[in-house]
């Protein structure tokens, strides 16, 4: 028996595909367990997707996710909410393949942060200073609101609204771009995205971060206590996501505008 669970948005049209693949994977080899399951079927948006990855950050070794999309077509999802049935056929008959997804890790004092999209260090009380360095070379100094780290699957999200680049899938790159940073004869800093290979480390370094946050994909964590955070690509977690049919990441990308 495979197990499964579903992690649907909770419109009307989502819970109800939810229903339509509950009664469909039990005449099948499927058992639904929320607890322990072997695949997690997304039923929303990218939103809701980043959600359910949240949900088991713990055990990505045992889960794989598979999405379908009740809008239009998502950057994590190659269904829509009319393709349910072939949508449902890839998972019964085993025919869909893994892609591997890059997760970033944020370590503040010890403590772990994972993100699908990006990490934020964002500060609206008061302009933040920090230290930005890239592999122990120290880049610049920032005065701001913040920066912004993605994946390359995040650089259309949040990142693409800081006027970052959008990357292409399958390019193994992080980026870095600021966040509303202070530019005038004084002070100075590269205010442009930075483009960079997935096994930089990216290290901001102030002797203050009171007021800020950290933004971990819609997750936030007071930052108060700190004097030092690390970014990276996690070596030791990735995330296994089941794809059905070749959707063009253009025909992706051109639903955003």
């Amino acid at each position: 028996m495979e197990k499964y669970t579903v992690v649907s948005k909770l419109d009307e049209v989502s819970k109800k595909i939810e229903k339509e693949i509950d009664d469909r994977l039990c005449q099948f080899d499927f058992i639904r367990d929320d607890e322990n399951p072997e695949t997690v079927i997304v039923v929303g948006g990218d939103g809701t997707f980043i959600y359910a990855v949240h949900q088991f950050m713990d055990r990505l070794k045992d889960v794989r996710f598979y999405g379908l999309h009740t809008g239009t077509l998502g950057f994590y999802s190659d269904y829509q909410d009319h393709e349910v049935d072939e949508f449902l056929d890839v998972l019964i008959h085993h025919e869909g393949k893994e892609e591997i997804l890059s997760v970033l890790r944020g370590e503040v004092n010890g403590n772990c942060y994972y993100a699908l999209n990006e990490i934020r260090v964002e500060n609206a009380a008061r302009t933040q200073v920090m230290d930005v360095y890239v592999n122990d070379i120290q880049l610049e100094t920032f005065r701001g609101t913040g920066m912004c780290v993605c994946t390359q699957l995040g650089s259309t999200a949040y990142n693409r609204s800081l006027g970052g680049a959008v990357l292409q899938e399958g390019l193994d790159l992080i980026e870095m771009v600021e966040i509303a940073g202070i530019h005038h004869s004084k002070y100075r800093s590269l205010d442009a995205p930075l483009v960079l290979k997935s096994d930089s480390v990216i290290r901001f370094v102030s002797e203050s971060f009171e007021g800020a946050l950290l933004g971990v994909d819609s997750d936030v964590y007071p930052l108060e206590d700190c004097k030092k955070i690390e970014i990276k690509i996690c070596g030791a977690r990735h995330i296994r996501v089941l794809r059905g049919k070749k959707v063009s990441y253009f025909d992706r990308l051109k639903t955003l505008y």
